[in-house]
């Protein structure tokens, strides 16, 4: 049993949509590959999320609704990921960058902004950043201090 089965949170819910929009991104080819696979392990690590958890998300990822994170620095870090997922197969299609600019938006950030920040976020991922350079790039885009 997880910490999240016995003191359940809102952020546990979080994790759960953050994962949801994850493998979303790696089911757009209908299948998972070796990589996406290590990253969704991560993950689930990472965010708490049970094997049981894991393999309904899987079956059915758009049941779980995107929630928004309250601190803009842990925005940051859900974008960060979802990009890391998205650059996996080197393959930043069309469909992908619309899915993720929804994704942004149901992160929180503004609508008038999501393309630029899913823009700037793709652009910078072609260098494979690291998380706190990633942070500052997709801030000094959005215009927003904090």
């Amino acid at each position: 049993m997880s910490i999240s089965d016995l003191y359940p949170t809102g952020l546990h819910e979080q994790n759960i949509g953050h994962f949801a929009a994850i493998v979303k991104l790696a089911l757009r080819d209908n299948k998972i590959d070796k990589k996406e696979r290590i990253l969704l392990d991560r993950l689930t690590r990472r965010l708490d999320i049970s094997k049981k958890e894991f393999e309904s998300i899987l079956k059915d990822p758009d049941k779980y609704p995107v929630n928004s994170p309250v601190s803009y620095s842990d925005r940051l870090e859900r974008l960060y990921d979802l990009t890391k997922m998205l650059f996996l197969d080197r393959n930043p299609t069309i469909d992908k960058t619309s899915l993720m600019d929804r994704i942004a938006i149901g992160l929180g950030f503004p609508a008038e902004n999501a393309r630029l920040v899913v823009k700037e976020a793709i652009k910078f991922f072609m260098k494979e950043p690291e998380l706190e350079d990633f942070k500052a790039a997709i801030k000094k885009v959005n215009l927003i201090k904090h």
